[in-house]
């Protein structure tokens, strides 16, 4: 049993436990010292991952392998940038405890077990446990009942999701002989052979996660847990759970699943081009910011859904590209989405940004960045993250999505710059507080990336390769 593999896991693990006994015992207010031995653990957990050796461990239940790498890494990075921007916002919102950085500790470790699964069982509980954190997060300021009735909402039907989720499971391994993703793939080489009941199976399972990833129809919960949950547990909900659930999506149906790609092809097509046509139309109309991002996320799942769609390395490589891309400037802008606050309260209406190119052209500047990247225009950072999805749905004669693509890019771009428009050309409205410095840091450092990443795009693109050669080869 080569457990060293699990070496960063048991460390996150023992971090938590040991900041969450620190939380309890001092009784006076320790959050900012709880919060910053968070962002320690997550760097050295980030260490741990990189030096950290490949190969199964535990029967075959955890793999360590590139795949996991680099969305471990991806993972820690959203997770230490979201406790970042949570330090102000906790404090002026007085639901500044200790408990949530151990939260979001627990719920990367989840993540991490996830993207490292190499089982059923181990997919299960680390979704799990991720999960089971984000309940919680989401409904943080229960003094609030708009985050009491998202932590809720997300809780019922997470619920629902984990039952189908389950069911896929059950069928799989009772179809199919094995819990194991090599055995299911065995089980699945001869697609002809195969029983209907392990495609059954995986038609709940896809179900199951794709309302992990907020795909159309299992979107339903995204707008009001976006909106009622704190702006910086968005922040996180909207980064590296997403990461985490997309690379197991991924990672599940190109692996043990892969041999039966023209049974399930079609479906994730369908998924989508309805989140794709969704994420698009749905948003024009909003007036509140956090749920234009919700729906702007629905958007960017079908994009990435693409690349799953393609069933092949050069798919699963244009997914781990755009989950980098994506995962900073969703960051970015939610940097400054927790900027905007005027005598102390936050304020989200899209129009609480007019004037902002005058009263703070620093800030405005981050935001059109964050914007322009997100309607995919060059030579920003998210242009060539749908550039390398759409590259491989035309290689793989997807050429339907490709073209629904680029078209829900064209519409998606109109309430992308309608947030350009307001900042620089409505009639100014009163400047914002002083924003934190921890904000200032969080939006400068996504910014230069997203900005930059044209640069220097050579160590992403290799690792997004030497990830897929693990499934293809």
């Amino acid at each position: 049993m080569n457990w060293s593999l699990s070496l960063p896991e048991i460390v996150l693990a023992v971090c938590g436990m040991g900041i969450l006994l620190f939380g309890v015992v001092k009784r006076d207010d320790k959050t900012d010292i709880c919060s910053m031995l968070t962002i320690a653990a997550l760097v050295l957990c980030a260490v741990l991952v990189v030096g950290n050796s490949t190969g199964v461990a535990f029967e075959g239940q955890f793999v360590g392998d590139p795949i996991s790498v680099f969305a471990k890494l991806l993972i820690l990075t959203a997770s230490a940038f979201a406790i970042l921007l949570s330090l102000d916002f906790n404090r002026r919102a007085h639901i500044a405890r200790f408990e949530f950085p151990v939260l979001v500790l627990f719920a990367t470790l989840g993540m991490m077990m996830m993207v490292s699964a190499g089982n059923m069982m181990s997919l299960y509980l680390g979704l799990e446990l991720q999960s089971l954190s984000i309940y919680v997060l989401a409904a943080f300021a229960r003094d609030d009942l708009r985050s009491a009735e998202a932590g809720l909402k997300y809780f019922v039907l997470g619920a629902l999701a984990s039952g189908l989720l389950l069911y896929g499971i059950s069928l799989v391994y009772g179809f199919s002989g094995s819990m194991d993703f090599q055995g299911i793939a065995r089980a699945l080489a001869d697609p002809s052979t195969a029983s209907p009941g392990v495609i059954v199976g995986i038609v709940f399972v896809i179900a199951g996660l794709a309302f992990k990833v907020a795909a159309v129809p299992f979107h339903m919960w995204t707008p009001d847990v976006y909106e009622g949950a704190p702006t910086p547990v968005t922040a996180f909900l909207g980064t590296a759970p997403k990461v985490a659930a997309v690379v197991l999506f991924a990672r599940v149906m190109m692996g043990p699943f892969g041999h039966a790609l023209g049974q399930w092809q079609m479906l994730i097509e369908i998924v989508s081009i309805a989140s794709m046509l969704l994420g698009a139309l749905a948003a024009i109309g909003q007036s509140n910011i956090k749920r234009l991002m919700a729906y702007s996320s629905i958007g960017h799942m079908g994009y990435v859904l693409i690349g799953i769609a393609c069933g092949n390395a050069a798919g699963f490589r244009g997914v781990l590209v755009y989950l980098v891309v994506y995962v900073f400037m969703n960051l970015g802008a939610f940097a400054v989405i927790l900027a905007m606050r005027r005598r102390g309260l936050a304020v989200e209406t899209i129009s609480d940004l007019a004037g902002l190119g005058r009263n703070d052209p620093a800030l405005a500047l981050a935001m059109t960045i964050f914007m322009f990247s997100m309607a995919g225009i060059p030579p920003l950072s998210g242009f060539f993250g749908k550039l390398y999805i759409f590259l491989a749905a035309v290689q793989s004669g997807l050429w339907a999505l490709a073209v629904i693509g680029v078209l829900t890019s064209v519409v998606g771009a109109f309430y992308y710059l309608r947030i350009i428009k307001v900042m620089y050309f409505d009639e100014p409205a009163p400047a914002f507080d002083r924003r934190a410095p921890s904000i200032s840091v969080a939006a400068a450092m996504t910014g230069l990336f997203t900005t930059f990443f044209f640069v220097l795009p050579g160590p992403v693109l290799n690792a997004a390769a030497a990830a897929a050669k693990v499934l293809f080869g």
